[in-house]
């Protein structure tokens, strides 16, 4: 007889009830209690009907989230009408969503990436967005947040996993995105970023609640955790995708850049950091994105020096 430990099962059925489960680390997350309708489709994987969710002609800006774990899902720039009678959606959060082979042997499911909860399903070759893709979701596996006022920065300094690492540690910085820009190819892969022919930087960008965190204060930080003199390089990552850049969405910021730059010049310190306006920033792959939480292994590839005070 095989024996089974009562406490795994007991989180288990805690879990499937809506009320709590344990993250890869071990770490305790908080469920939302489900009604039976919304345990029927997020958790048995289950179907509202078309036309009947609260999101489907919902057109407000903001973030869809899962609505049992609360994870960020879909951007509402990603929402678009499809007619099929559930809400639409031609991209997901970068890293929030999962794809596997539904039961019916034929379509593919998604999956909330943080908890599991059952979305509905994605489609290829529509036509229907340049993307060519649809995830058909459930209105009634998200819960909407309406925006808020945020900015967004973009900085690249060696590898993007350490960058995104330390702006992720900051109070106000709502969300950080991996990927490139700076070049010229369009939807870049990371082994084409790497092959240094397509001009793109590693670069993260930060979204960030300016009411709580100031624009100079995390480029003051972006300064302090790479090296901001040494062309093409960090450490021993060596090419043009590690050069120091911060790509500026307002005049503001490049305002801030320029004097930071001023005043370091001023002690010192030869830097090459490229100042120039962001164009299109491309999301890198999902396994790129928050690295080192993910993988748990590995040293930080900066360290963070002052140079400000």
């Amino acid at each position: 007889m095989v024996r089974v430990s009562a406490a795994p099962l007991l989180v288990v059925l805690l879990a499937t009830a809506g009320f709590l489960a344990f993250k890869g680390n071990g770490e305790a997350m908080n469920y939302r209690q489900l009604t039976p309708e919304e345990e029927h489709v997020i958790v048995h994987g289950g179907t509202e009907r078309p036309f009947s969710g609260e999101y489907v002609n919902f057109h407000d800006e903001g973030t869809y989230h899962c609505r049992r774990c609360d994870a960020a899902l879909y951007e509402s720039t990603a929402k678009f009408n499809s007619g099929c009678g559930w809400p639409s959606f031609d991209r997901e959060v970068p890293g929030a969503v999962i794809r596997r082979p539904d039961p019916d042997g034929v379509r593919t499911e998604i999956v909330c990436a943080s908890c599991g909860a059952h979305l509905g399903h994605v489609f290829m070759g529509e036509g229907f967005t340049p993307a060519d893709t649809r995830h058909c979701v459930n209105s009634i596996s998200m819960v909407f947040h309406p925006a808020q006022a945020t900015e967004t920065a973009v900085f690249a300094g060696g590898c993007f996993w350490g960058i995104d690492h330390f702006f992720k540690s900051v109070d106000g910085v709502l969300r950080t995105t991996s990927g490139y820009t700076g070049g010229y190819m369009e939807s870049p892969t990371y082994r084409e970023v790497c092959s240094g022919e397509t001009g793109h930087a590693e670069a993260v960008e930060v979204v960030f609640d300016p009411s709580v965190v100031g624009f100079e204060e995390l480029a003051k930080m972006f300064f302090e955790i790479h090296d901001p003199t040494t062309p093409n390089r960090q450490g021993f990552d060596v090419g043009s995708q590690y050069r120091s850049a911060v790509f500026t969405t307002s005049e503001e910021q490049r305002a801030v850049v320029d004097r930071l730059i001023s005043l370091l010049r001023e002690r010192g310190l030869n830097v090459v950091t490229e100042v120039r306006p962001l164009e299109v920033f491309w999301p890198g792959e999902d396994y790129h994105q928050d690295y080192y939480a993910k993988n748990r292994s590995g040293s930080i590839c900066h360290t963070r020096v002052n140079r400000f005070d």
